[in-house]
């Protein structure tokens, strides 16, 4: 098959949006993800939990393995997974609840876009990644400090590698993307948060009040059709509510 994106965290949310969207257009779609889901039976699927960053190279290797740089044409890594981590001032975090949430949102988007780079570097076809990242990055919520600081250090990976592969031939282009305000369970954990945790809790309550939450596919789809209208160009920081 022609076209393959891999999806980070593909069974739920945005991610599980992503896969049904990239799907129904004609890819080969790849999730990796803690779960496996019954709705995803048409996509393959890898179990990883992104936290035991150690894991990752024998399932990039292993799916790889699998892959054709022969007959394909686009090649895609979206990183999409993501947790929100403990909701409170940093003085109140435990050192694993820091580290667990620093190997998913930053760490093992490091290893995977290494790898990525890596395996497919004399593939000649389109080449692209994805990091999901959030407007967290640029404005500090307070008792945010692990989303915030991830999602900040996503952005500069993506122009650092932006940056490396520009001066290669043929090399990967990256993008980070802010989706907006998406109706998943991190928002859900957000807006359930105690005030004395989280002081913009009510900020949250009143986005779902309002309606003012994008559904997971409404998201997908524009992402799509960034990607096919060729606006995610290498090194962008883009957030789709500005498109």
């Amino acid at each position: 098959m022609g076209k393959i994106v891999i999806i980070t965290g593909g069974s739920k949310g945005l991610g599980f949006g992503l896969a049904s969207v990239y799907h129904q257009n004609g890819y080969r779609v790849i999730s990796i993800s803690r779960s496996k889901i019954e709705k995803l039976y048409t996509v393959e699927q890898y179990q990883c939990d992104l936290s035991k960053t150690e894991t990752i190279e024998g399932v990039i290797t292993e799916i790889f393995s699998h892959l054709d740089k022969n007959s394909t044409t686009n090649l895609t890594l979206i990183n999409n997974a993501g947790d929100l981590g403990t909701i409170n001032t940093i003085d109140k975090l435990s050192p694993p609840e820091i580290n667990y949430t620093i190997q998913v949102n930053l760490v093992a988007p490091l290893i995977l876009n290494s790898l990525f780079i890596k395996f497919s570097k004399d593939w000649d076809c389109k080449k692209q990644i994805f990091n999901i990242s959030s407007g967290a990055a640029i404005n500090p919520y307070e008792s945010w400090s692990l989303y915030c600081s991830s999602k900040a250090g996503l952005d500069m990976m993506t122009k650092v590698i932006s940056k490396e592969q520009k001066e290669r031939n043929n090399g990967v282009s990256i993008v980070s993307i802010y989706p907006g305000i998406v109706d998943t369970d991190m928002q859900t954990k957000a807006r359930n948060t105690p005030k004395a945790n989280f002081k913009s809790v009510q900020r949250f309550i009143d986005f779902y009040k309002h309606g003012d939450l994008f559904t997971p596919k409404e998201v997908a789809e524009k992402i799509y059709q960034l990607d096919i209208s060729g606006e995610l160009k290498n090194g962008r920081i883009l957030d789709i509510r500005n498109t």
